[in-house]
């Protein structure tokens, strides 16, 4: 398989891109990681960019974010906010884990917010589902659809049972089927 090839290749499995913890909040729009390619007090944003990065841009496909290389001789994390303003983060000699919980805690979704999030998701009611629990017991509620036999008795040519049977007055002299 050709995807897993490079470094680190676990990095493309969707398991992997799955298992990212971070969301952001609906405010952050853009997010730019800004850090040197060398020097100690950089290796946690560049851990934290190999690592971290991609689940942040699955997790996140609404956010843009950027990696500014060599720009600055201190790394850092800024986000804008729909609202216009910035967040400056100073990742300045921190690990990569130490910069995924500052990330978690200023720019993320809270835990209780994201379970209030996921039961939303459940209890959403789907106008295409019908049956017990739902908007509509029946299909035939819909309209244009065909009514219940219940309510009104389906012409022949509809029916299970009348299919196969041959017509008399057809053209065919009694070898036509009606369906």
């Amino acid at each position: 398989m050709p995807f897993m090839k490079g470094a680190s290749p676990i990095r493309r499995t969707l398991k992997y891109l799955n298992a990212g913890k971070i969301i952001f909040r609906d405010q952050v729009k853009i997010l730019t990681v800004s850090y040197l390619t060398y020097g100690q007090p950089s290796d946690g944003a560049r851990n934290f960019v190999f690592w971290h990065l991609s689940q942040l841009q699955y997790k996140n496909p609404d956010v843009q974010i950027l990696t500014m290389k060599n720009l600055t001789p201190t790394p850092f994390i800024r986000a804008w906010l729909s609202s216009g303003e910035d967040c400056l983060l100073d990742i300045d000699s921190k690990s990569k884990d130490e910069i995924h919980d500052q990330v978690q805690n200023i720019l993320g979704k809270t835990e209780e917010k994201l379970a209030e999030e996921a039961l939303a998701a459940e209890k959403k009611d789907n106008p295409a589902n019908f049956g017990h629990n739902c908007l509509r017991h029946c299909m035939c509620e819909i309209p244009g659809q065909v009514p219940c036999p219940s309510v009104l008795v389906l012409p022949n040519d509809k029916r299970a049972k009348h299919r196969g049977l041959m017509h008399k007055d057809s053209p065919a002299g009694g070898y036509a089927r009606l369906w």
